[in-house]
Parts: C-alpha cells; sequence; structure tokens
C-alpha cells in the first residue's frame, strides 16, 4: 500500500504534467510562409526577355571575356569572406550534432581502486570497480528536439550565407572589372584629345608667332593642352587605382596581372542576357540571402518553443552496472554491481524569473527574426525592380547616346577642319572639342552602367543558387 505521504507529491508533480502539456504550443515547420508578406504578382519593370537567355551558374563564361571568369574564380579562392562563410558552416554542423545528441541516452565508462578499512571491524582491504553508467533525459515537451531543429535550421543558413557570399564576391569583381575597362576606354579617349589639344596648342603658337593668331588665341591654347595633360593623369591614376583593386580581390601577383589585363585593354566585356521569371515570389525563392533569413526565423521559432519547454518538468533516468572486486587477508570477494534508477523528476518551483525571462527574450529575437524576414523580402523584391529598370532604361537611352556622340564627332573634325582654314575661331573649337569629348564620355558610361545593370540583376537574382540543389549537394 502506497504511504499517504507520497500522494500529494505525486498529485502536484501529475499536474503539472498536464498543464504543461496543454500550455506548450507545437512549433510551426512553415514559419516563414506565415510572416512573409505578400509579394508582389507580377514585376512592374520591363522584363529582359528580348533575345536568348542563358542559366545564371554559367553566366559569367558567357561573358564574351574568359579573363573575367579566371578572376572570379581566383578571388573566390582567396576571398576571405568565402573563408569566414566555410568556418560558419562547420561552427553550425557541429553545434546540429550536439543538439541531436541531447535527445538519446549517454553512457560513460568508469574505473576505480582504493585501500584501506572500510570500517573499524573490516581489515585491511582493496577495493577494484569498474563500471558503464547510463543517463537519459525523456524529453517530453521537446525541449531538445526544438533545439535540434533550431541547430538544422541555422546550419542550412549557414550554408545559403556561404552561396551568397560566392555570389557577392564574383559581383565584386565583376563589378571592379567593368570599372577598370571603363576607365581604360575614358583613357583612350582622354589621351586622344590631350594629344588633340598639345596638337592645337603647337599650331597655333606658330602662327601666333607670325602674326596670323593673337596672342590671347596662344594662351588660350596653350591653357587647354594644359589642362588637357591634367585630365589625363588624373584618369591613369584612377585607372591605376582599379588594378590594385583586383589585385586585394583576387590576390594574384600584379606583374601577372597587368600581363593578362593588357591583351583586351579598353573593352568593356558583354554578357549574355539573363532570364527572369515573371512571379517574384519564383525569383525570390532564388537567393540564397532570402532562404538564410527563412531559416533564422524557423530556428528563431524553435528557440521560443526550447525556452517553453525548459519551464516544464523533467524526468530523467540513470543506471550503471560493471564488475567489481574487494581483496583482504582474510579472502577476496568478487560479482557484478548493477542499478537501475534512480527515476528522477524536476519541477521548476523558483528561480527568480530566469526561465521566464529566456521565454520572453527567445520571443523578441523571434519577433526581429520575423522583421529581417520581411525587411528583406521587401529589399530583394526592390533589388531586382531596380536592375530591370536600370536595363531598360540604358537600352532606350543607347541609340541616342551613339547617335550623339557620333554626330558631335563629325561636329569637331569639321570645326577643326574650318579652324584650320582660317573660318572658324578657337573658341569655336574649343567648345566643339568639349562636346565632343563629352559626347563620347557618356557613351562609354552608358555602356558600362548597363552591363553594371546586368551584373546588379544576377546578384539579386540569387546568382543561380537553389535550395533545392544546396540540398541535395549537402546530401
Amino acid at each position: 500500500m502506497k504511504s499517504p505521504s507520497h500522494t500529494p507529491l505525486a498529485a502536484i508533480v501529475l499536474a503539472a504534467l498536464l498543464t504543461g502539456c496543454a500550455a506548450l504550443p507545437a512549433p510551426s515547420r512553415d514559419v516563414p510562409a506565415l510572416a512573409a508578406p505578400a509579394t508582389p504578382a507580377q514585376w512592374q519593370a520591363p522584363l529582359p526577355h528580348d533575345g536568348s537567355v542563358t542559366d545564371l551558374t554559367r553566366w559569367w563564361q558567357q561573358f564574351d571575356d574568359p579573363l573575367l571568369a579566371e578572376l572570379i574564380t581566383a578571388a573566390q579562392t582567396a576571398s576571405p569572406t568565402l573563408a569566414s562563410a566555410r568556418s560558419r558552416i562547420e561552427q553550425a554542423r557541429a553545434t546540429r550534432v550536439a543538439s541531436g545528441a541531447a535527445l538519446g541516452p549517454t553512457l560513460n565508462a568508469g574505473a576505480s581502486a582504493s585501500r584501506g578499512k572500510q570500517d573499524l571491524s573490516a581489515p585491511v582491504g582493496t577495493a577494484l570497480s569498474a563500471s558503464l553508467q547510463a543517463g537519459w533525459e525523456l524529453d517530453l515537451f521537446g525541449a531538445n528536439a526544438a533545439g535540434r531543429d533550431a541547430a538544422q535550421a541555422r546550419l542550412d543558413g549557414a550554408q545559403a550565407n556561404w552561396h551568397d557570399a560566392r555570389v557577392s564576391v564574383a559581383a565584386e569583381v565583376a563589378s571592379s572589372y567593368l570599372a577598370l575597362r571603363a576607365c581604360e576606354a575614358q583613357l583612350a579617349q582622354t589621351q586622344l584629345d590631350s594629344r588633340s589639344r598639345s596638337e592645337t596648342a603647337r599650331l597655333t603658337d606658330l602662327t601666333a608667332k607670325a602674326g596670323f593668331q593673337s596672342p590671347s588665341n596662344a594662351a588660350l591654347a596653350r591653357a587647354s593642352a594644359a589642362q588637357g595633360n591634367a585630365s589625363l593623369a588624373q584618369q591613369r591614376a584612377s585607372c591605376e587605382l582599379g588594378v590594385k583593386g583586383l589585385v586585394a580581390l583576387t590576390g594574384l601577383a600584379e606583374p601577372a596581372l597587368r600581363e593578362r589585363l593588357a591583351a583586351a585593354t579598353a573593352r568593356i566585356p558583354q554578357p549574355a542576357l539573363i532570364s527572369v521569371t515573371q512571379v517574384p515570389a519564383e525569383a525570390l525563392a532564388q537567393r540564397p540571402d532570402v532562404y538564410s533569413a527563412g531559416r533564422e526565423l524557423v530556428a528563431a521559432s524553435a528557440d521560443v518553443s526550447q525556452a517553453q519547454a525548459q519551464r516544464l518538468p523533467s524526468i530523467s533516468l540513470a543506471g550503471s552496472i560493471g564488475p567489481a572486486r574487494f581483496e583482504t587477508g582474510a579472502g577476496t570477494a568478487s560479482g557484478t554491481l548493477w542499478s537501475i534508477g534512480p527515476i528522477a523528476v524536476s519541477v521548476p518551483l523558483f528561480d527568480g524569473g530566469r526561465r521566464r525571462a529566456n521565454t520572453a527574450a527567445a520571443q523578441a529575437r523571434y519577433d526581429e527574426a520575423v522583421a529581417t524576414y520581411q525587411g528583406k523580402l521587401r529589399s530583394s523584391v526592390r533589388e531586382v525592380e531596380e536592375a530591370l529598370v536600370g536595363l531598360q532604361s540604358t537600352a532606350e537611352r543607347s541609340g541616342d547616346a551613339q547617335a550623339a556622340s557620333e554626330g558631335f564627332e563629325a561636329s569637331y573634325r569639321a570645326t577643326e577642319a574650318r579652324y584650320k582654314g582660317g573660318l572658324a575661331s578657337l573658341f569655336e573649337l574649343e567648345d566643339a572639342r568639349r562636346t565632343a569629348v563629352q559626347a563620347q564620355a557618356a557613351l562609354i558610361d552608358l555602356k558600362r552602367e548597363r552591363v553594371a545593370a546586368w551584373i546588379a540583376l544576377y546578384r539579386a537574382l540569387g546568382g543561380g543558387w537553389s535550395a533545392e540543389a544546396a540540398q541535395a549537394s549537402a546530401s
């Protein structure tokens, strides 16, 4: 018959267990879908579907400049950002293993040896023992399972972040390479302009000395030549800085890099077209940073469930088994010692509000994860829309910019011929030169801007990443 004194304690434990089972909510397995804001039904900017399209995973190889793909590969190998991302994957994987291990039993081995009198009536003896101790905390309310789920979600997020870092490095290298090639194209134009200014100054000085030009015209021509030389030096320095930036990004030796760059100086690379799905939600599903933010949201939800479960009673079971031997002068005793238990029930009664505070903190982190995820979705939509607008804008301006450059160049050549024939003033020549140079610079910058818009679209669409492919690779 059970002792009456044990009945109140059993009733308290049973009531606590039943109350905990009723109060603990089950964590959602699809938290991002519940927390995500509604995405637009379609893109508002025109899609670039007016030609053949290519797969983003092979996009860099589709450029008409093979050096770009080589530089991207070198940069991804040398990138400290990617190295840090790989380290975070290993940290998350180790945490996942440790969290999963909490769901199973533990087993420890121990051994001991002692010599002495066990009590006053016993002779001096030697005690030897070895044992296996097992323990298991029953995961009644899912605290350990929630911890495992949170760790798995963060591992998935860390792997996605590595892909996001890889895409970011590729886009950064491509942008730097594009800027360098555009700078070289501007430098070539600046050199032509500087030589033309110097020749005009030389001819004007000769005609001024012969009395056919005024001294003021000669001074103006010399000032224009000096200005051209200064612009040339500034442009050359800008291109030098671009080379230094590529050296830092790729980790390549500067002499070797300069040798490779010399083969296509001043040539702006041209990419293949990128296919963009009509449905924004499908496009955003290809972004590793959006996926990572979603997995962090799942992890935060599991953290809330774990914190809530830790406020409830816990049950643990222990046991041990092992051989023992006791030797004295009177004889030897040996055998196997074992035990099952105790079965321990722990009921939280008072902790100064620590568990409640942990739950509140976990809930606050979940709310933060919701806001971060929603903000990431909105910014992702914006980035794609902006890249599409940039492509549309550059396409619309290309024809006019080309026509303007050709027209102003023809006007400058005609004015130059008239100036040499004495039918145009030096002021007219300098004005025509300035306009032609500005038009050519604008055309080069427009070409750079268009390729930059393609790179931005590549980055905004996730660089060819997909959750399914990443999971298959991980498996």
